[in-house]
């Protein structure tokens, strides 16, 4: 018998994508996000939460997606990336969606070169880009992030 797995399905712009349920925290209205000076290009900034920085990043430039500013209307992902949560910058969340495991297929079989992708999850409404959070940033982009922060 096939496993289950559940998924926060969020959009950029026309794009699916997907996060496993398990590595996310909340999500909330957009908030206003504190540029982070010498940070790598993937964080967008960082927002004040009940005292703590949470680094924002902007996984539209992952995708090759134009940039654009955050929305009031956007949502932020909370996740937890390793040791460290952060927030995703996401146009709008649908919702949970739940698919069995072999319904989630390799994305080299589709196309390759997609480090941050973990697999493409086809759902009953189409299909989803699920999103590798623990491979989002390079070691050096980790390390840049740390001394970025660091220096707040």
């Amino acid at each position: 018998m096939s496993g289950r797995r559940e998924l926060l399905v969020f959009s950029l712009d026309a794009l699916r994508c997907a996060l496993s349920l398990s590595v996310v925290e909340r999500v909330i209205p957009a908030l206003k996000v504190s540029p982070l000076p010498n940070a790598p290009a993937a964080v967008r900034g960082v927002v004040n939460v009940r005292g703590r920085l949470i680094p924002v990043f902007d996984i539209r430039l992952r995708f090759n997606l134009p940039g654009r500013d955050v929305s009031p209307y956007d949502r932020l992902i909370f996740v937890r990336a390793g040791a460290r949560t952060v927030a995703l910058i996401a146009d709008s969340v649908e919702g949970v969606a739940v698919c069995d495991e072999k319904d989630v297929v390799d994305p080299g079989e589709i196309v390759q070169g997609l480090t941050h992708i973990e697999g493409v999850a086809k759902l009953n409404d189409g299909v989803a880009l699920i999103h590798d959070v623990a491979r989002f940033l390079s070691i050096e982009e980790e390390k840049a992030l740390d001394e970025a922060l660091g220096g707040m």
